[in-house]
């Protein structure tokens, strides 16, 4: 079937210009991940990932973080399983 759609979006240069560089880093153009996109929805009759409000606890856990409030700061990966009990 031969293109003859177009898609149109105002997007925030930043967010354009990251998922630009994931895209390229993968072999994509921005036509081609948008179609791989398009296709999965139209595969899972939906969006292809889940989509979830965060609970009370995450939002705390992010709000804390962005705050610089109760973190651990481990010295390297052996420090941090050492923490963890692994």
């Amino acid at each position: 079937m031969g293109k003859t759609s177009t898609v149109r979006a105002r997007i925030e240069p930043e967010l354009k210009e990251k998922a630009e560089h994931i895209f390229q880093r993968l072999g994509l153009t921005t036509t081609q991940a948008m179609t791989l996109f398009y296709k999965q929805v139209e595969l899972n009759n939906g969006l292809p990932f889940d989509i979830t409000m965060p609970n009370k606890v995450t939002r705390k856990t992010f709000s804390d973080t962005d705050a610089g409030r109760e973190l651990i700061i481990c010295e390297d990966t052996d420090d941090m399983f050492k923490r963890l009990g692994l």
